[in-house]
């Protein structure tokens, strides 16, 4: 089992200079690389790769030496990351999706880097960072499994560390004794199979206002001052966002033994006109969160496709046809009426528990077998 865990750091006005240093040599690093692989495909035809690249690396410490202020791990995992970057590119070439070209990065665009084997140590309170010193660290919760990896963030004036871990266990399934439908929306957040509700918050949507203030005081001045304030209310809108994800998706994950959700392409939805709605929304973070969350909690958690869910009559199958901003469902053949997205969630759960009940006939004829 991989889990992440993220905290604060309060490096002191030393060790931040530090940081915005090695954070704009490894972004030059990015930027150099990049130019490298462009350049020799276009003159020779030639791909580079990761290898050849790294083994470039102690020539450019020898030229420029303020690279050997930065551990020698964290420049070839930024070396990594563009070789990654061009591997998901080919790789959506060839499903036949669009493409996004490994991009440049400007001086904004680059806020992490990344410890990937070693090179950090917990002592206490603190984190020792090679090549940085020892940080003030706010371990509000307690890190299990071997540490893997250790990357630093920055978000506006705000720093954090995030340790990637991994644990060798295995979690058995919990007796499913309860059991729910969720059906994703914009109206209200979540309709679930036993009549519940998750209203939507809207951050963003309520915050619209203020951010245009802002927003039009930037394009007239374009101060640091009001840059670094329009930064603070985007941060603040997305702690919001994710704390109340994350808050109702543990909820959901401890209530029920069987979650069953939809599988939605929310990348095809976002480029329609409720694509803002649905960013706000966060419904690709709360699905995330279901499916870690009841791995590591001995839940189920089943995807089911959801064509038809809005219009399928729960109570006896029958296709009843809906516009879009039709809000009940009234069935003329078994007279059920409820609210449209309760009936999609109480079809999401029946494909739901029908895929689990398929699943476990399988697995009993194979044990048969």
């Amino acid at each position: 089992m991989t889990k992440s865990y993220k905290y604060r750091i309060y490096p002191n006005r030393v060790q931040i200079d530090i940081l915005h240093k090695q954070f704009n040599l490894c972004r030059w690093l990015h930027n150099v690389a990049l130019e490298h692989r462009i350049t020799a495909y276009k003159s020779i035809g030639k791909n580079i790769s990761y290898l050849e690249q790294a083994n470039e690396l102690p020539a450019i410490k020898e030229q420029f030496h303020e690279f050997a202020n930065i551990h020698s791990q964290v420049l070839q995992d930024v070396l990594k990351r563009l070789d990654l970057s061009f591997q998901h590119f080919f790789r959506r070439i060839k499903n036949g999706e669009t493409p996004g070209f490994p991009r440049f990065k400007g001086k904004d665009r680059f806020n992490s880097i990344c410890y990937p084997q070693s090179g950090f140590k917990i002592v206490g309170n603190k984190v020792g960072l090679s090549k940085i010193g020892s940080i003030k660290i706010k371990l509000h919760r307690k890190i299990e499994g071997t540490i893997k990896t250790c990357s630093i963030k920055k978000s506006g004036n705000q720093w954090y560390i995030i340790f990637t871990t991994e644990r060798n266990i295995v979690v058995p399934k919990k007796v499913v004794s309860s059991m729910v439908g969720i059906d994703l929306g914009l109206e209200t957040f979540a309709v679930l199979s036993d009549g519940s509700k998750i209203e939507n918050p809207r951050f963003l949507r309520n915050s619209e206002e203020k951010l245009k203030e802002i927003q039009s005081k930037y394009s007239k001045y374009k101060g640091n001052a009001t840059k670094k304030k329009l930064s603070a209310l985007y941060r603040k809108i997305a702690n919001q966002r994710n704390d109340f994800l994350h808050k109702q998706s543990r909820i959901v994950v401890n209530k029920y033994g069987l979650i069953v959700y939809e599988d939605l392409n929310i990348k095809q939805m976002t480029q329609g006109r409720f694509a803002k709605s649905i960013h706000d929304a966060g419904w690709g973070k709360f699905i995330d969160m279901i499916k870690y969350k009841a791995e590591s909690a001995g839940v189920y958690a089943i995807a089911v496709n959801p064509r038809n869910t809005s219009q399928i009559c729960s109570g006896c199958g029958t296709i009843v046809k809906k516009e879009i901003n039709q809000r009940s469902h009234d069935c003329p053949v078994c007279g059920l009426s409820l609210h449209r997205d309760l009936n999609a969630s109480l079809n999401i759960l029946r494909l739901g528990t029908d895929r689990m009940k398929e699943g476990f006939a399988q697995v009993h004829q194979s044990c048969i077998l």
